[in-house]
Parts: C-alpha cells; sequence; structure tokens
C-alpha cells in the first residue's frame, strides 16, 4: 500500500505545482494587460516634438538609391 501511495502523492504535489503556478502566470498576465491596456499609445505629443514622417522633398528615382547605397556602405 505504501509503494503505491508515495508515487501517487508526488504526482499530486507536482500537479498542485502545476496548478499554482499556471494560475500566477494567468493572473499576471491579466494585471499586465489591464495596465497597458489604459495606456494611450497615439496620443498628440506635447511640446516641441516634429512630425517625423512629413517629407519636404518629393523622392525622385535617384533619392532611394542613395539612400540605398548609404544603407550599404554605413549599415544604418
Amino acid at each position: 500500500m505504501r509503494k503505491w501511495f508515495s508515487p501517487m502523492f508526488d504526482a499530486v504535489k507536482v500537479f498542485l505545482v502545476f496548478a499554482m503556478c499556471t494560475t500566477f502566470f494567468y493572473y499576471g498576465i491579466l494585471w499586465i494587460s489591464a495596465e497597458y491596456e489604459s495606456d494611450h499609445r497615439f496620443e498628440e505629443p506635447q511640446g516641441r516634438a516634429v512630425k517625423v514622417i512629413e517629407m519636404f522633398e518629393e523622392p525622385g528615382p535617384s533619392v532611394w538609391l542613395e539612400r540605398l547605397l548609404f544603407f550599404y556602405r554605413h549599415g544604418e
């Protein structure tokens, strides 16, 4: 009887630890999700911010080639 009880008790302990860790992880993810849900990602910038995507010149065929060569030379 004792030979059968010991492995079964160990299996129950492993299951309980697994269930507790899974529950902790689940509620941790819910908490993090709730924290970031209230964060406004697309707010208007404050201060002296500059719009990054604004282009002042029309890109011609040589502009993209120059940028590509610059990327190959400098890796940026």
